[in-house]
């Protein structure tokens, strides 16, 4: 059986953000949470590939060396400004750096040392239960292939059940 990372609220989220002080990384972190981007990815996002007009992301050489599109957040409009966050001189392209400070920053706000791909499954879960977006939706969002993929990073809380439950 695979073990998925925990998730994370938004609320939770918030929390981590507040501690956060250098605005790369407060980026680094949107993008992980709101855009469900893998670090790697993170990593490499560029200037030239944001379209403020269109209000669209490119995403260059994700998983599997695909490109893809996705919509901008408008928690990440804003912080776009401190593009790159990764680091070009460095081998892994600054990524190693962003998941130190991200298990840094989530065990200084919740106590907890979390992973960089944490982000991503709190997004997606983020999407699908609090946003009520799509599987298809959250899937184009994710890059998956096959929906089924993203179902396997939904994760369900017991809150979430209980306050279902009691509607």
């Amino acid at each position: 059986m695979i073990k998925l990372p925990e998730v994370i609220t938004e609320e939770e989220f918030k929390k981590v953000i507040d501690k956060v002080k250098n605005h790369k990384h407060k980026l680094a972190f949107f993008l992980g949470f709101y855009e469900a981007m893998r670090v790697s990815e993170v990593a490499k996002l560029r200037p030239e590939h944001i379209n403020k007009s269109t209000k669209l992301l490119l995403i260059k050489q994700g998983k599997g060396g695909k490109d893809r599109n996705i919509p901008i957040a408008p928690e990440v409009m804003a912080g776009l400004k401190h593009l790159p966050v990764g680091n070009d001189t460095a081998k892994d392209h600054g990524i190693r750096a962003l998941q130190l400070a991200w298990n840094k920053a989530s065990f200084k706000a919740l106590g907890n040392k979390m992973n960089f791909h944490s982000l991503r499954h709190s997004s997606i879960t983020h999407y699908l239960t609090a946003k009520k977006w799509s599987s298809l939706e959250v899937q184009r969002i994710a890059g998956h292939s096959k929906v089924a993929i993203t179902e396997i990073y939904a994760h369900v809380r017991p809150e979430h059940l209980i306050k279902r439950m009691w509607e």
